[in-house]
C-alpha cells in the first residue's frame, strides 16, 4: 500500500540557497534558509507544530480543545494551521496593524481574531492571552515561555543547516521576536562548533518592523538566554526595508520586512569578514506584505 504524505510532513527540510549577486566580498559566501517554503509559509511552522504536538503528549491538551496565542502574524498563521490539522479551536490575540493579509490567512485556516490596539501593542496581546485563560476560555501555548518553541528549532532547523553546509557555517544570522529560533539553532549548532557566531537581530530605536521586537524588560522572552548569542545588532528600518526590495529585484528572492534586516545584517558582517560562510534566515514569503506597499517604491 502507497503511504501518501500528510500535510504536516512537508514542516522543514527547506532549502538553503546562495546570494548570488548583493554580497560586497566574493570571499564569503551567503546562504539564506527559506522557510517561506513551508507550508504556512514561514519559520514558525516548526514551532507551532512542535508545541501542540508535545503537549498533546503531555496531556495537557486534547482534540477539541480551544488554545489561545498572542503573536503579531506569522506564529498565528502557523498555528491556525496547525491547529486545523490537530482539531482544535485557535483564538489569536494580535495589534491591529499587522497586514490584511496576514489577519485573512488566519481566519481562512478558521482561528478566531481577537485584536488589540497599535498603541497597546503585542505586550497588551499577551497580557489579554493570560486573561482569557484565566476565563476559562482556552488554553495558551505561550511561545514566549514554551521550551517547544526553541526545541523545534534545535530538532530541526540548526541540523539542516549543519548538514546543509557539510558543517562548514561560520556565522548563524537571525532576526528576534520570540527568539525561539536563534535559542535552538545556536543550541544545536555550538554543540557541534563552539567557535559558529551566533548574531541576533533587534529593531534599532524607533524602527517598527513585523516579527522583531526589542522587548521591555519585564516582557523579554523567558525562553532567552544571553549567553547563547555571540553579538546583537540593531537593523534599521531602511536597511531592513530596501534589502527586502533588492531581495526581489536583484536576487529574486521574495521575503518579508525582518528577512530583509536580517540579510542587510549579513551583508554588513561579509565587509567586515574573510573567507566566512554566513547563514541568514528567511523567515517567510514576501506576498503576505502586499497591501502594505512597501513594495511599490
Amino acid at each position: 500500500m502507497i503511504e501518501y504524505p500528510s500535510i504536516e510532513s512537508l514542516i522543514g527540510q527547506t532549502p538553503l540557497v546562495r546570494l548570488q549577486r548583493l554580497n560586497p566580498n566574493p570571499s564569503n559566501t551567503i546562504l539564506l534558509k527559506l522557510e517561506g517554503q513551508n507550508p504556512a509559509g514561514s519559520v514558525k511552522d516548526r514551532p507551532a507544530l512542535n508545541m501542540i504536538v508535545q503537549a498533546e503528549l503531555r496531556g495537557d491538551i486534547k482534540p477539541g480543545d480551544s488554545l489561545i496565542e498572542a503573536t503579531s502574524g506569522n506564529t498565528g498563521i502557523a498555528l491556525a494551521m496547525a491547529a486545523a490539522i490537530k482539531g482544535y479551536k485557535m483564538h489569536l490575540i494580535m495589534p491591529d496593524n499587522m497586514s490584511q493579509e496576514r489577519k485573512s490567512a488566519m481566519s481562512a485556516y478558521g482561528a478566531v481574531l481577537h485584536l488589540v490596539s497599535k498603541e497597546e501593542g503585542m505586550e497588551r496581546a499577551r497580557d489579554l492571552a493570560q486573561e482569557m485563560q484565566e476565563q476559562g476560555k482556552g488554553i495558551v501555548l505561550n511561545q514566549f515561555a514554551n521550551p517547544d518553541n526553541p526545541s523545534a528549532h534545535y530538532v530541526s532547523t540548526g541540523p539542516e543547516i549543519w548538514q546543509q553546509t557539510q558543517g562548514t557555517v561560520t556565522h548563524f544570522i537571525s532576526s528576534m521576536g520570540t527568539t525561539g529560533t536563534i535559542m535552538g539553532v545556536s543550541h544545536y549548532l555550538k554543540e557541534q562548533n563552539s567557535d559558529i557566531q551566533i548574531v541576533g537581530l533587534q529593531p534599532q530605536d524607533g524602527a517598527s518592523i513585523p516579527g522583531i521586537r526589542r522587548w521591555p524588560k519585564e516582557y523579554l522572552p523567558s525562553i532567552f538566554e544571553e549567553t547563547r548569542v555571540d553579538r546583537i545588532m540593531d537593523v534599521s528600518q531602511d536597511v531592513a526595508e530596501t534589502t527586502m526590495r533588492r531581495l526581489a529585484r536583484e536576487e529574486g528572492i521574495f521575503c518579508g520586512v525582518s528577512s530583509g534586516g536580517s540579510v542587510g545584517t549579513a551583508l554588513a558582517l561579509s565587509e567586515e569578514l574573510n573567507n566566512a560562510v554566513i547563514v541568514a534566515i528567511i523567515c517567510d514569503r514576501g506576498d503576505r506584505y502586499l497591501s502594505t506597499g512597501l513594495f511599490d517604491h
